[in-house]
């Protein structure tokens, strides 16, 4: 069975927060903050909002584009770092939402790299003839776990959800392949510690490993899917940081045009920020049925990796 992604949908809080809102609570300028993050502006989360909510409000714009009900899915996937509640899973929360009767639902965490590793999950398990349809959410409200005195981090991150629709159908695959990397020894580095509660982060030395181990990662799905970086349309990078993703593009020998960036609006929203990327990234033109897209991202963890997506249905039949 091949896979293939047919729908894709997001969600946004309504609240905007500009650099020039947090730099008078920070003792910075606006313009500090975007040099260093490329960043102008994020969304914020209202008190009604979660993780839940958002991604179901994605998952419904998802299932209306790949025009199947809710019922039809076999699994809800949700990949997340800020669960509503430590149980039950939030999936099963945005399963009942959706009405998807006959689905199963799990949570996947693997902090910003999550939507990478629940993708791979999904398509996976519609490959090897599993299931028939699967919705891979990513959905991230790290403004709940921020501290707002810390320039370092409180900068870098804002609130959103993005959710796409596998589905099977005969015929060659159109996501694929991946590689998918780990290092526990530097979890130090990128942490919300239990007995303090916000994000915690040493900013260097997590953009030296997110460059070097996300360019590996891409040469390394390259080969493996048998192309070149020229045959490649777009990448799209987890929006971690302006400057992460320019070097990335770089090192790999990719034209910078080919890189999409949102980044400056949206902020970093974690789990959340490949699927906005591509939504973006088909609304506004930049990705067309049948282009090669590289999806990579680096995470807390450390979880790191890259993913091949020939983009649209193609030859899939569901």
């Amino acid at each position: 069975m091949g896979a293939a992604i047919t729908g894709w949908g997001t969600a946004l809080p309504d609240r905007e927060v500009t650099n020039e809102e947090l730099a008078k609570s920070l003792d910075v300028s606006p313009d500090w903050i975007f040099e260093r993050t490329g960043i102008r502006t994020r969304r914020v989360a209202a008190d009604e909002d979660s993780a839940a909510s958002l991604a179901t409000v994605a998952a419904r714009r998802a299932l209306e584009r790949a025009e199947i009900q809710p019922d039809e899915l076999d699994l809800v996937l949700l990949a997340t770092s800020t669960p509503v509640a430590q149980m039950p899973a939030t999936s099963s929360l945005v399963q009942a939402g959706l009405g998807a009767i006959n689905a199963g639902a799990f949570d996947l965490n693997a902090a910003c790299s999550g939507f990478l590793v629940a993708l791979a999950q999904g398509s996976a398990q519609v490959e090897a003839g599993m299931l028939r349809r699967v919705l891979v959410c990513g959905a991230d409200l790290l403004s709940r776990v921020l501290d707002y005195s810390d320039p370092r981090t409180c900068i870098l991150f804002g609130d959103g959800a993005g959710a796409v629709v596998l589905e099977a159908g005969p015929g060659m695959t159109r996501v694929g392949p991946f590689r998918i990397r780990s290092d526990g020894t530097k979890a130090h580095l990128l942490h919300i510690p239990p007995e303090d509660g916000h994000l915690r982060m040493q900013g260097r030395e997590v953009y030296r490993h997110a460059v070097a181990r996300m360019t590996d990662s891409v040469k390394e799905v390259l080969e493996a899917g048998d192309v070149t970086i020229d045959d490649v349309d777009l990448l799209v990078a987890h929006q971690a940081n302006a400057r992460i993703v320019e070097a990335v593009a770089a090192r790999v020998g990719l034209e910078p045009r080919k890189a999409m960036l949102n980044i400056h609006r949206l902020g970093n929203t974690s789990a959340a920020s490949i699927p906005l990327a591509l939504a973006e990234a088909v609304s506004t033109g930049r990705l067309d049925d049948g282009d090669l897209v590289v999806v990579a991202a680096f995470g807390a963890g450390f979880v790191w990796g890259a993913g091949l997506v020939r983009w649209g249905s193609g030859a899939i039949a569901v």
